[in-house]
C-alpha cells in the first residue's frame, strides 16, 4: 500500500510541474533571465508557484514532523549533516548552472520526458551520469554521511 501512496504523490507533483510551467525550459529561463527586466522579458509567475511550494512545504513539514513516526514507516528518516562545506557549495553551483543553461531541474527534466520535451532526455542522461560520480566521489572519500534516524517527537 505505501507505493501506491508513493505513485500517487508523484503523480501530483508531476502534474502539478505540468501546470505551473516548471516543466517548460523557455519559461524558466525567462524567470530566470533578471536581465530581462527593464525590456519586460522577465517572467515573474513562477515566484507565486514557488512561494506556493514553499508554503505547502512548510505547513507539510510542521504537520508531519509533529507526529511520533511516518505514517508507513517505523522512524523518520533525516539527514544530520548541516556543514556548508566545498562540496555543497560546489554542488549548489553545478545546479544552479545546469538549471540556468538547460532550464531544467530534476523534477521538471523527469515530468518533461514524457511530454518529449527537446533537451530533456539529454539532461536526464546528463543527470544520472553527475549523481553516479557524485556518489561515487564522496563516497570514496568519506565524506558522504549515512541519514540517522530522528528521535520520535514527545
Amino acid at each position: 500500500m505505501p507505493i501506491l501512496w508513493s505513485l500517487l504523490a508523484g503523480l501530483i507533483f508531476g502534474y502539478g510541474l505540468v501546470i505551473s510551467g516548471m516543466s517548460n525550459p523557455a519559461k524558466v529561463i525567462n524567470f530566470l533571465d533578471v536581465a530581462g527586466i527593464p525590456s519586460g522579458r522577465w517572467d515573474p509567475s513562477l515566484a507565486l508557484v514557488m512561494a506556493g511550494a514553499v508554503a505547502v512545504a512548510f505547513a507539510g513539514f510542521r504537520a508531519v514532523l509533529g507526529r511520533k513516526k511516518p505514517a508507513f514507516g517505523d522512524t523518520f528518516h533525516l539527514p544530520t549533516r548541516t556543514a556548508i562545506d566545498t562540496p555543497l557549495i560546489a554542488g549548489s553551483a553545478l545546479f544552479g548552472i545546469g538549471w540556468g543553461l538547460s532550464g531544467f531541474c530534476p523534477g521538471p527534466a523527469l515530468t518533461s520526458i514524457l511530454s518529449f520535451a527537446p533537451g530533456a532526455l539529454v539532461f536526464v542522461v546528463a543527470m544520472i551520469a553527475g549523481l553516479t560520480l557524485g556518489s561515487r566521489t564522496l563516497s570514496g572519500s568519506g565524506r558522504m554521511a549515512p541519514a540517522h534516524n530522528r528521535a520520535p517527537a514527545e
